[in-house]
């Protein structure tokens, strides 16, 4: 039904009389001139909750102009400018959509008469366009995690928000996911000011974040499209949309990248929390078979920083005994304790490749540790092994089991558990018909408060028992220190 202009009666037509018309071109500013009144409307009536979706790239659906744009509050679309001969102008005539909002000001406007509108009701909708949120939201933050709801009613886990899934990006939305949940990077995106000075993948991210953590939103999920977008940009196509790489490598690289553009003083928020350093022991085998004393081989000691620990799994066994058809399939699969894995770095176990043995000691703890279960033996990430990962997932003693001098009492509780499902890696471009799940084949294990689990797989979020994370395929590990 088409909306009908309000007919004013005497006290409204003077106080038109008293607006200023703007007539702001698509181009220029619309700050420039305002209205010198600001009133309620009859038009907010006609504005459509369930049209509106902010999670898309701000663009013009009919220039695609990305400068000075306006959002339809009646259909969702956007258009640019508001001044005559302007998109949203010829709109708001054609279509006799009335009530517009500027996507960076916040400011609500009808047309074509061109007034700005103030009243309250309209503050839900620039909040799920921009959330803030106060140093003192970001304190109470995790104390007080519920369910929000949205415009039908649906509940949903503030934190714990579905991402949609753009082509195969299953590996992006998990390292969002998990940036999401690292609470010192979550806290300084949630903050952070002056989003438009800041650097397009920086305020990308942050935006999606805020909104991740919105207890208010008019939907249940999240389209990260402008977040993926400024990564395979900013990547120079290393992370595509067109088949599924490695989330790790995306992970490193994203620590790397948002240091880099954050840092004050040759550091960040980003490697005070996760980045820790490691002495690196390195002998020559040749020096070490010529020399009777072993113990004498003088060895060359570098200390360098790490984001990661990689944790090599044993290799799969060549012979298995076949299953049945009623055995469990993975009844078969070896399997190891997280603690074995992490010999590798306690200073007394020695490691050789290439010609070379190295002994590695931590010598300081993160605040967050990331561990890395190296699945996959090529860079295609073609082969993969199975073995299933045994961990507890609260206060893991890693000072002790690292041997890291001073810190033998520190202790971790798992945060994140990013994991893959399925055996030998498919791609699209192979031409093979791919399942559900190969065609998404990461998922995430986020942890809410003091112990509530839930598996976040793109749209889908459900919860889970704690006893259940260790019975799937660990990849990357997030570790909280206690």
């Amino acid at each position: 039904m088409p909306c009908k202009r309000p007919v004013a009666d005497e006290t409204g037509s003077e106080a038109l009389k008293h607006l200023k018309i703007d007539d702001t071109s698509s181009d220029s500013d619309p700050s420039d001139t305002e209205p010198t009144e600001h009133v309620t409307d009859a038009f907010l009536d006609t504005i459509c909750r369930n049209s509106l979706d902010f999670d898309f790239e701000e663009q013009c659906s009919v220039s695609l102009s990305t400068t000075n744009i306006y959002a339809c509050l009646v259909c969702g679309k956007y258009f640019q400018g508001r001044g005559q001969q302007t998109h949203a102008y010829f709109h708001s005539i054609n279509d006799e959509h009335h009530v517009f909002i500027n996507l960076k000001t916040l400011h609500v406007y009808v047309l074509p008469d061109n007034y700005e509108v103030m009243d309250k009701s309209l503050n839900d909708i620039k909040d799920v366009i921009q959330p803030t949120y106060s140093t003192r939201d970001v304190m109470r933050i995790d104390d007080i995690i519920g369910h929000g709801h949205d415009l039908m009613g649906r509940p949903y886990t503030v934190g714990c928000v579905g991402l949609n899934r753009v082509k195969h990006t299953s590996y992006i939305n998990v390292i969002i996911q998990t940036l999401a949940h690292i609470r010192p990077i979550r806290n300084f995106l949630l903050t952070l000011s002056n989003l438009d000075k800041r650097p397009p993948l920086v305020h990308k991210l942050s935006m999606v974040v805020r909104r991740m953590w919105h207890a208010r939103r008019f939907k249940a999920h999240i389209s990260p499209h402008e977040c993926v977008q400024e990564i395979v940009v900013l990547s120079k196509g290393r992370f595509g949309l067109d088949k599924e790489a490695d989330p790790f490598e995306l992970l490193v690289w994203m620590l790397n990248t948002l240091h880099g553009m954050v840092r004050k003083k040759k550091t960040s928020v980003v490697y005070e929390t996760v980045r820790g350093e490691m002495q690196v022991a390195t002998w020559k085998v040749q020096d070490m078979l010529q020399d009777d004393m072993v113990e004498d081989v003088e060895a060359t000691i570098l200390t360098m920083p790490f984001l990661a620990l990689s944790l090599e799994l044993p290799p799969t066994p060549l012979f298995t005994h076949p299953s049945t058809d009623d055995e469990d399939e993975r009844a078969n699969i070896p399997q190891v304790a997280l603690g074995t894995l992490l010999q590798r770095y306690n200073g007394t176990t020695t490691v050789e490749t290439n010609g070379l043995v190295r002994q590695y000691t931590v010598t300081n703890l993160p605040a967050y540790i990331v561990c890395h279960v190296k699945r996959f033996t090529k860079h295609n990430m073609s082969e993969k092994n199975l073995t299933v990962v045994n961990f507890p997932v609260r206060n893991v003693p890693f000072g002790d089991l690292l041997h890291v001098h001073g810190s033998t009492s520190v202790t971790y509780d798992l945060v994140v558990n990013v994991c893959h499902v399925g055996h030998q890696g498919k791609s699209a471009v192979d031409g093979a018909v791919l399942t559900e799940f190969e065609e998404s084949p990461f998922f995430a294990y986020v942890r809410q408060g003091e112990n509530l689990w839930f598996r976040v797989h793109d749209l889908q979020v459900e919860p889970v028992m704690p006893q259940m994370l260790f019975l799937s395929d660990s990849y990357i590990q997030v570790w909280q220190r206690n």
